[in-house]
């Protein structure tokens, strides 16, 4: 109906309008026609052009310019007696003008419409106005008439005829949209409702209102009470008619009251009133649609508050076991685990917690039964709590101690009244009693266990106002010693392997380093956080007063890096024995640890599985020779050393990289560094120069800073470099040794040519003997003649030119005889009529120590005699004469 009264009002406005701009449009061609004739019949030459002899000749141009200017249809020039001096149409000159003349003939204007003139534009109505043209006396002498077309007024019109429909239509459209905007508004405010359904939600709102069991409230934002329910009214126990009166006079109690009237949200917040406890809800009104105010929920939650705090009870338990779960067994440590326990539990469920362990769960030993445990751990701040026996006393339970019947039955033991535990109180009669005096009143004790077997007991006190244990606390006690007790289990497993691989690593390492005069010798060697790894150094005695230095790495940690570690040392101390040079040396290791891996990576392990391999071993060996100060080296895989030169200037030596050992097929390079007295040779593994902080250039960078400097000893450089490379994590061993070369003076060295002449053993004999003498030696001259004479013999007898001898003094007396052979001499039991090969045996008699050596140009005989102090150690008469008695050969 609304939209069909808009159409009417719409259509009449159009029609008015339409209307109003045809009588516009006839005022405004007569507006136009008469003001182009005035204009016309009023400009300057128009009567004279009138009294002219051809006025159209005049006046025809004129009024044709005219006319375009003003727009009209037609300008028409007449004479008094109607007759044209001008039209638009040239024929239509000098004929009768079709109109009303006779008032402006007598000076008046005259304005009609006419129809059925002959007009170029075709015919149609015409509004033409008929104006006099006066001379100066006011007598008329002509007319002046100027008509337009209606219907080109009219098409002025017409443009705003679609501005006129347009603005009917949009106002159509507008209130056909309002009239929708306003229907909807009220389908939105009834939901879609119509009166009978309105009345029916009415109806089912006011039963479930009053129906539910849950009180609402509607307060006003002035504090007078809008609605209320039944619910609210037995649970607030509201008097009849309370709607419509200021809570503040409902006779509530101040705390329901305040409450009620504060105007602050809240959610579930438990309130008392009277012997209920209530949750209440309180939400403002206004961001909801309605009128400013709150609407009010209650809760009757009585019979829940002690179901909800069981529940909460339990959650918190939760919480606790589960950080139990992360905060317990964090590290591989004994003590640390225990203390983690004890933490957790303080003082979410115990105010002070202790810990006893077995001693031999401490020291990760395997559990003995036993009362006897160690007092290991107390919760931090009640260390020195008195009445509680404190950390590291060793305790030995009583049977009728809740400790010890907690170890007998494997099962929590509660003493909810430690006033009435007598056999707590027999444990430790004055300590009970100032336990008690101090406030702790409850205890629950739980023996720690872990895969059937007992390491300790954990103990949960409880002092001052905390309630006191209760029979429910006990499975809650039991699963958190329980998980503890697995992650004190696996620290005590971890501590045994642990030890048993240090002690492992520490028997396989050098205990120290053997005496000899090559080198000043300083070491380092510092385990992983990780566990024992398999790096190794040593310095080896050779013959000649040489000595090797060794250091090697194999890659990994644990049992096995440390018995792979051990393997390759004592193979690389029986090659040395050998005497073999440092290339040879390594390629001997690379073909053993070639046939460990294969032997290995073939065979099964111990109970099936495969062992593992040792590839990725590296190995530096290096031979120092004091007498000549030549260092020789080669590496397989490892980090090259640093030489500390006299001067405190710190290099590199260019050593060949060779691949690690246990790839095969691969030769291996020597270097030879000739090395001033009192250099320091230092070698190291990579632990020392790479860690997870730096490179391995980094690292040599920062190594060459720390070994800077002229004057230290290999001892306090070997602190220098530690304080300056050592990690704070070390994740691999280190390995550091430090070599100071001495020289051997070359007075304490002593050399002679011998001819391959028999006879010249004697003069040489002699020689060496003066030698002796001079060194002060005499004393085993006759022993280290002897030894020569053998020596020098067999090389002329079996060896070949040249042949020399060389004495060394220095720890020792080192006899050397060389020749040009390769053919190695052995000792041999000979037979009573042999005539010969006895000599070698008397050599290894008198000798402390005799071999050979081989050297490219042939091999090397020595003997080695032991001095004390530097000075010659006698050889007993008996043993003198015993061995004479042996051998009666006349050559000696």
């Amino acid at each position: 109906m609304q939209v069909v009264i808009v159409v009417l009002l719409v259509a009449a406005a159009v029609t008015a309008l339409v209307l109003q701009a045809g009588r516009d449009s006839t005022r405004e061609a007569e507006r136009q026609s008469l003001t182009a004739a005035e204009a016309f019949a009023n400009a300057p030459g128009t009567v004279q052009a009138l009294n002219s002899k051809d006025p159209t000749a005049v006046l025809q141009p004129r009024a044709e310019a005219a006319r375009k200017r003003a727009g009209v249809t037609f300008i028409v020039v007449l004479d008094t007696n109607g007759i044209r001096y001008t039209h638009p149409d040239p024929k239509r000159i000098g004929k009768k003008f079709i109109g009303t003349i006779k008032p402006s003939l007598e000076g008046r204007t005259t304005i009609e419409r006419a129809r059925g003139l002959p007009l170029a534009e075709g015919s149609g109505p015409v509004i033409q106005a008929v104006v006099p043209v006066t001379d100066d006396r006011g007598s008329v002498v002509g007319l002046v008439s100027a008509g337009i077309k209606v219907q080109k007024v009219t098409a002025l019109s017409a443009r705003q005829m679609p501005i006129i429909f347009g603005a009917g239509a949009a106002a159509l459209a507008l209130s056909t949209l309002g009239t929708a905007l306003v229907a909807r508004r009220l389908r939105g405010q009834t939901h879609g409702l119509g009166p009978a359904e309105m009345t029916r939600m009415y109806e089912h709102h006011d039963a479930v209102l009053h129906a539910v069991r849950e009180g609402v409230l509607i307060i006003g934002a002035d504090g007078r009470l809008m609605l209320v329910n039944d619910e609210a009214r037995r649970l607030l126990e509201l008097p009849a008619g309370a709607e419509q009166r200021q809570v503040a006079e409902l006779e509530l109690d101040a705390d329901t009251a305040r409450l009620l009237t504060s105007g602050e949200p809240t959610t579930d917040e438990v309130h008392r009133a009277g012997d209920r406890l209530l949750a209440v809800n309180m939400r403002p009104t206004a961001p909801y649609g309605g009128q400013a105010g709150w609407v009010v929920t209650l809760r009757d939650t009585t019979e829940l508050a002690v179901v909800t705090g069981r529940a909460e009870v339990a959650r918190e338990r939760l919480t606790l076991l589960y950080d139990a779960g992360v905060r317990i067994g964090t590290t591989l440590d004994v003590v640390h685990t225990a203390q983690e326990l004890a933490d957790v539990a303080t003082p979410r469920f115990a105010d002070i917690v202790t810990v006893d362990l077995l001693e031999s769960v401490e020291r990760g030993e395997e559990p003995t039964r036993t009362a006897d445990m160690r007092r290991t751990v107390i919760s931090e701040g009640h260390q020195e709590r008195e009445g509680i026996y404190p950390v590291g006393q060793l305790i030995t339970y009583s049977p009728t101690a809740p400790q010890a019947r907690a170890l007998e039955t494997g099962r929590a033991v509660l003493e909810d009244d430690l006033r009435q535990a007598w056999g707590w109180r027999e444990q430790d009669p004055d300590g009970a009693s100032r336990a008690l005096e101090r406030g702790v009143h409850s205890l629950v004790t739980v023996p720690l266990q872990a895969r059937g077997v007992v390491l300790g007991t954990t103990n949960f006190w409880r002092t001052g106002d905390s309630p006191p244990f209760k029979e429910e606390d006990l499975s809650f006690a039991e699963e958190l010693a329980a998980r503890a007790a697995v992650a004190i289990d696996n620290a005590r497993r971890f501590t045994r392997e642990h030890t048993m691989a240090v002690t492992l690593q520490r028997s396989l390492l050098p205990q120290g380093v053997p005496e000899q005069d090559a080198l000043e010798v300083a070491w380092r060697y510092l385990p992983a956080e990780a566990g024992v790894g398999g790096d190794w150094f040593d310095v080896i005695p050779l013959p000649g007063a040489r000595v090797a230095l060794v250091v090697g790495d194999v890659v990994g940690h644990g049992l096995h890096a440390a018995a792979t570690m051990g393997r390759l040392r004592t193979a690389v101390q029986n090659f040395s024995a050998l005497d073999l040079p440092p290339d040879e040396l390594l390629g001997h290791l690379d073909e053993l640890v070639t046939r460990i891996d294969s032997d290995e990576s073939t065979g099964d392990g111990p109970q099936g599985r495969q062992s593992e391999a040792v590839t990725g071993a590296t190995c530096l060996y290096a031979i120092y020779d004091p007498a000549t100060r030549v260092c020789t080296i080669a590496r397989a895989g490892h980090p090259g050393p640093a030489v500390v030169h006299p001067d405190g200037t710190v290099t590199s030596p260019e050593v060949p990289a060779s691949p690690p050992l246990g790839l095969g097929g691969h030769p291996f390079e020597t270097t030879e560094l000739r090395l001033p007295e009192g250099s320091r040779l230092v070698l190291y593994t990579d632990g020392l120069i790479v860690n997870r902080d730096r490179d391995i250039d980094t690292g040599l960078a920062l190594l060459h800073q720390a070994l800077e400097g002229a004057g230290r000893s290999p001892e306090e450089t070997c602190q220098a470099a530690i304080d300056a490379m050592l990690p704070a994590h070390p994740s691999d061993d280190i390995a550091l040794l430090v070599a100071r070369t001495r020289l051997l003076e070359p007075s304490r060295v002593a050399h002679w040519e011998v001819p391959p002449d028999p006879a010249a053993v004697a003069p040489v004999r002699a020689e060496c003997g003066a030698q002796l003498q001079a060194w002060g030696l005499g004393d085993i001259g006759f022993t280290t003649e002897l030894i020569l004479s053998e020596l020098i013999t067999n090389a002329i007898r079996y060896g070949s030119p040249p042949i020399r001898v060389r004495l060394l003094h220095c720890r020792s007396l080192i006899c050397e005889v060389s020749d040009g052979s390769s053919t190695s001499p052995h000792v041999r039991r000979a037979a009573t009529t042999d005539e010969g090969g006895r000599g070698l045996f008397l050599v290894a008699q008198f000798a402390q120590r005799w071999g050979t050596r081989y050297t490219p140009g042939g091999k090397v005989i020595w003997a080695e005699q032991s001095l004390h102090d530097g000075a010659a150690a006698p050889m007993s008469d008996t043993l003198t004469e015993a061995l004479l008695d042996q051998f009666d050969d006349p050559t000696l």
